[in-house]
């Protein structure tokens, strides 16, 4: 019988984490009371809200709430605050690598314009990592909701930073409005200067959402991605390009994707070979994190600590981290494993 080993020890990437999402609910009902933001209940503590976004009003009242938690983070010890925070809650789940992914232009206006919000993002993200030891860099996001020339703009600036911590970009935000397509320049720009693909797709969206993300955005990472358990030829697509999918299931299941937790396809993409890398998206609004997610296979689908542990290879996989550094991580999945 396989040992019932503890999951927050086990060494592993987060690859799916958002900004301000990732803020501990303490310090968002600190900042609000700094800046005298009125939080609706919701935010206040206790249970997290139940958002059911599969329906407009669902995904206007999660980004209704999210722009609040936003509007707290004003001056950079904010932003230097969050990250440091982020980094420590991943470093007690047991990460070893962690991609933040984070829309500049959100925090712009409070920063002093889009080139200084990015550059305190990322002196932010540089003092943490040094500090903590958790290997920490950023994926730049743009918003599906705002005009493509937006998103072309977001992505020379990634690029233009990819050597002082920018690894990826994304597209962020309710994959319903729009199309993939509308957004292809901006990552063509991406890939051609050295960043990694990693759009949302397969969320609120089926499975064409996910195809969409593959051929016009040519995407190494799909954002959630779990839709594509409705398509048997895109799974085994998905497993034979080794695209990775961030699987969040709590957030599948706070924002109404599937009902229950046992619900979440995790078997149907592991048995078809999809790689995955577990994420916990925002745990402020969803309430658990990192390792609450490995946790969630274990006990919902039945992952034993070798299969585990083959999660966490895969999520070290897909990430943006150096060889040695991954080397060193897979050294470390294989100690937990022998405890």
């Amino acid at each position: 019988m396989d040992r019932v080993r503890d999951v927050r020890l086990l060494p592993k990437a987060h690859l799916h984490l958002h900004f301000t999402g990732s803020m501990r609910p303490g310090t968002l009902l600190e900042l609000a009371d700094k800046y005298g933001v009125h939080l609706p209940e919701a935010l206040r503590g206790g249970e997290p809200p139940s958002l059911r976004a599969t329906d407009e009003r669902g995904w206007f009242r999660f980004q209704r709430l999210y722009d609040m938690a936003r509007s707290c983070l004003r001056e950079p010890e904010d932003i230097q605050r969050l990250v440091r925070e982020a980094a420590e809650e991943d470093l007690r789940d047991g990460a070893r690598w962690l991609e933040i992914q984070v829309d500049p232009t959100s925090y712009a206006p409070r920063l002093g314009g889009l080139i200084p919000a990015l550059e305190i993002i990322l002196d932010a993200v540089r003092v943490t990592s040094r500090e903590t030891g958790v290997g920490m860099r950023v994926l730049v996001a743009a918003n599906r909701m705002k005009h493509p020339l937006d998103a072309r703009t977001l992505a020379r600036l990634a690029v233009r930073y990819r050597d002082q911590g920018v690894v990826g970009f994304g597209l962020s935000n309710d994959e319903r409005r729009g199309f993939a397509r509308d957004f292809d320049r901006a990552f063509a720009i991406a890939r051609e200067g050295g960043l990694l693909a990693a759009p949302h797709g397969g969320e609120l969206s089926g499975p064409s959402s996910v195809r969409d993300c593959l051929d016009d955005l040519r995407a190494a990472r799909v954002g959630h991605g779990v839709r594509a358990a409705e398509d048997p030829w895109l799974l085994e697509r998905l497993a034979r390009d080794r695209v990775t999918c961030e699987v969040c299931p709590a957030s599948n299941v706070a924002l109404g994707v599937y009902e229950r937790l046992p619900d979440v396809p995790l078997r149907t993409l592991w048995d078809a070979g999809v790689p995955m890398a577990l994420g916990a998206d925002d745990p402020l609004l969803f309430g658990s994190r990192l390792a609450a997610q490995y946790e969630i296979a274990r006990e919902h689908h039945g992952f034993t600590d070798r299969e585990l542990a083959e999660l966490a290879r895969q999520s070290v996989r897909g990430s943006a981290a150096p060889t040695d550094i991954q080397e060193k991580i897979m050294v470390e999945i294989e100690e937990w494993l022998a405890l």
